[in-house]
């Protein structure tokens, strides 16, 4: 399970590629929500190529992990505060690999420890495994907003939020935001995810201006079946 206090997911923007986010939420799901302190983690090259749904066999792996783990380290979250001020956190304070043994170290940064430990209210949780087959590197951020408002069934954002939420800034037009941010993250959310989710683009003076969702959680038999299209997704 993946457990984060609300405030990481709903007050929160950062900019992770598809593979940073599976490692970050990897290493997230190992944290129990009543631990008092972070331990190092240890996984192999092997179980990181599972994670990220990459190639084991690929010879050039070792490199690329390496890259992407370096690019982990210097990455860090914006969080909003009560008082409105906004704060930099680290993920990761510290990565050690080791080609011969073909293991990685990790542990979680310290500043991370009031959002994933010792949590009591206010905090989201749901299976890694719905993330595993994820391609979209919005689809993944996207579903870990709209399932920390399922208990609400129905959220609004305005464009320009959502946009700095899911650091799309890049896509000025609603019509692009729509087919390159949220329409493909919304396919993987129906189709890989425990929720299903509809939206509708609302227009203020003729101009796209806020997106509601609507958030229900899928019924047990197609929460299973949704599960069999994970395995076959990552058995492909």
């Amino acid at each position: 399970m993946v457990v984060k206090r609300n405030d990481l997911i709903q007050k929160s923007r950062h900019q992770l590629s598809l593979q940073e986010q599976k490692i970050v939420l990897y290493l997230v799901s190992k944290v129990k929500p009543n631990d008092k302190d972070f331990t190092e983690q240890v996984f192999s090259i092997a179980e990181f190529c599972k994670i990220c749904g990459l190639d084991a066999d690929n010879g050039g792996n070792y490199a690329y992990i390496k890259n992407t783990l370096r690019t982990l380290r210097s990455r860090c979250i914006w969080i909003t505060l009560d008082d409105g001020s906004e704060t930099t956190v680290a993920w990761v304070n510290k990565v050690t690999m080791n080609k011969r043994s073909g293991l990685i170290r990790l542990r979680l940064d310290e500043d991370m420890k009031p959002f994933l430990l010792d949590l009591q209210e206010k905090f989201t949780q749901y299976e890694l495994l719905y993330t595993l087959a994820m391609r979209s590197q919005y689809g993944v951020r996207l579903y870990e907003l709209l399932k920390s408002y399922e208990y609400k069934q129905s959220i609004t954002f305005g464009i320009d939020e959502l946009k700095r939420l899911l650091f799309a800034e890049s896509y000025k037009q609603g019509a692009d935001i729509k087919k390159r941010v949220i329409d493909p993250a919304i396919q993987e959310i129906n189709t890989l995810t425990d929720i299903s989710v509809t939206y509708e683009l609302i227009k203020v003076a003729r101009k796209f201006a806020k997106i509601a969702f609507t958030v229900n959680r899928k019924p047990a038999i197609e929460r299973f079946e949704t599960g069999q299209k994970i395995a076959d997704a990552l058995d492909g």
